[in-house]
């Protein structure tokens, strides 16, 4: 089972990746440095270093679907 905590949902819009909020300084509307033909790359296995640009915070992802990114640390917390 895929721990919810290390996931973190995106939108694509055309061929950019944006996440609505970042989960580390909750900057709105944040687009990455991926683009939508990376996502299959992640999805089959290929690890991939993602820096946040609006505060240089790091995460690898590990895995992808069509809606959430899965990092390798969790980027939630429990409540």
């Amino acid at each position: 089972m895929i721990p919810f905590d290390c996931t973190w949902p995106y939108e694509l819009i055309q061929q950019d990746v944006y996440v609505h909020e970042c989960p580390f300084c909750n900057q709105s509307n944040v687009l990455l440095p991926l683009k939508r033909k990376d996502l299959p790359d992640i999805s089959r296995g290929a690890k991939r270093l993602l820096v946040f640009p609006c505060c240089h915070n790091k995460i690898t992802l590990v895995d992808a679907d069509p809606d959430y990114l899965l990092a390798s640390k969790p980027l939630r917390t429990r409540r």
